[in-house]
């Protein structure tokens, strides 16, 4: 793909208002408890005639220390002896989940993440790999896509190697800031020396790809401080790709956040800038700008998937894969089965008393509608390729595009005003100056997005 994202600062100022990631089409709050474990069963059944590879998404929700930014479902706990009994429910979940999927198909992805997959000991991890090749057929290593989450401070290169023995061959790894007072005041005291070291051993022992996770916004970074972490992250690191979340600061949603003092917070003019020089940064080094808050190298696979008009979307963000069905396993787990999305129990008792009783953890989802699949496929496109084939879009989903979004016409038209779109009766293009605002562009076709309250989603940058 062209590296042609550009920043207009006006433009974002008067765009920038709270929106969804689209990891899934509907998202995650339209899930009800309408949806339950006999709903799941009739998709999985729909799902296996269809057939297709599979993925698997683990969440592992146990953290040694909060850090005060985090918004994912985590359990802060000091006591290791917490991920024994659900460990044991975990496994108990996989024979359970397997039993209704067809033997023959294989699980192309599989994913570790939390909280802190590493929290559990290697004993642990390689128990929870051999549970899984027992009840799946997993691909072989060149052909699957096996990752996980690191917190360098809970990895050493034993970690790592044990990690590529048992079968992972992608890692992720958190860094957000490497500035020692931004570190303070998010309580994540983490060194350089141990991240690169957790970097090198991956290298060492051929993980095939590499990915870091950094934030901006938070307390005390500025654009000076940011573009050091950068230039740290590009040189010493290396990474195949990079994703710079944008910190959404939303304390009466998550209690950690009250922890941190608002007033030390990068001002939305400074968040802005500390993007536009990251953008600008990441590009100049040879980072191919992927959507989102993703870059990647112009050889990693998804770049060359975005390029190949092959890239998908899903809860763990951009992916290779958009053929697998996805099964979500352990507490908050968010699966994808044929027409349907699915979560698991929310608390540790109700996940633990479900498979209790030998049911399915199953607490809410949703069976798509007609609409949802046509819209979730317009999105999908636009999302992960800035470009929407019209005509190629109604032969597949047996519409007429113009009538069937007739109502977001007025929305595309004040977005081709203000230079962020250019289209007409055969394309949707975003053009340079859209690309950063491509959450804005997909609400105007989201037939959910207007009806909901501001405070349930993060701004769009």
């Amino acid at each position: 793909m062209e590296q042609t994202v550009t920043f207009d600062l006006d433009l974002i100022q008067r765009y920038n208002k709270a929106g969804p990631r689209y990891t899934s089409y509907p998202t995650a709050v339209e899930f009800n408890e309408n949806f339950t474990a006999e709903s799941y069963q009739q998709q999985v059944d729909l799902s296996n005639q269809r057939g297709g590879p599979l993925s698997l998404y683990f969440h592992l929700p146990f953290c040694d220390t909060v850090c005060f930014y985090c918004a994912c479902n985590k359990i802060i706990t000091k006591n290791r002896q917490h991920a024994v009994p659900y460990l044991k429910n975990l496994h108990k979940e996989i024979a359970l989940q397997a039993a209704l999927f067809d033997s023959k198909r294989i699980v192309e992805q599989l994913h570790w993440g939390g909280g802190t997959p590493t929290f559990i000991n290697h004993q642990q991890m390689r128990e929870l790999m051999a549970v899984t090749r027992q009840h799946f057929t997993l691909a072989d290593d060149d052909n699957g896509e096996f990752s996980i989450e690191i917190d360098p401070r809970e990895a050493d290169e034993k970690t790592i190697a044990l990690l590529r023995e048992i079968g992972f061959n992608r890692i992720s790894l958190g860094v957000q800031d490497f500035n020692p007072v931004v570190q303070k005041a998010v309580n994540r005291i983490q060194s350089e020396t141990e991240t690169l070291a957790v970097v090198d051993a991956a290298r060492a022992n051929n993980f095939r790809s590499i990915s870091l996770d950094l934030i901006y916004g938070l307390p005390h970074q500025t654009p000076r401080s940011f573009s050091q972490t950068l230039d740290k992250v590009i040189h010493s690191a290396n990474p195949d790709r990079l994703s710079i979340f944008n910190y959404a600061h939303m304390p009466e949603r998550f209690k950690a956040q009250r922890q941190m003092n608002k007033d030390e917070l990068p001002t939305p003019e400074v968040k802005l800038e500390i993007l536009h020089q990251s953008i600008d940064q990441l590009t100049g080094a040879g980072y191919v700008y992927i959507g989102m808050d993703h870059f990647a190298k112009p050889d990693d696979e998804l770049a060359v998937a975005q390029h190949n008009g092959k890239l998908y979307r899903n809860f763990q963000g951009y992916s290779t894969r958009s053929d697998c069905d996805l099964i979500g396993l352990g507490v908050t787990s968010i699966g994808r089965i044929a027409d349907s999305y699915s979560q698991n129990q929310r608390t540790l008792d109700d996940y633990a008393n479900s498979l209790k009783h030998n049911e399915l953890a199953i607490y809410q989802g949703i069976n798509l509608n007609a609409d949802d699949k046509i819209r979730r496929a317009v999105i999908t496109q636009l999302i992960c390729h800035f470009t929407l084939d019209i005509r190629t879009i109604e032969e597949e989903l047996n519409i007429n595009f113009a009538t069937y979004f007739a109502d977001a016409y007025p929305q595309l038209d004040q977005f081709s005003r203000d230079g962020l779109i250019r289209y007409d009766t055969n394309e949707i293009k975003v053009l340079a100056s859209g690309q950063l605002l491509i959450r804005n562009i997909c609400m105007a076709l989201d037939f959910y997005s207007q009806q909901k309250a501001k405070h349930l989603f993060s701004s769009v940058i």
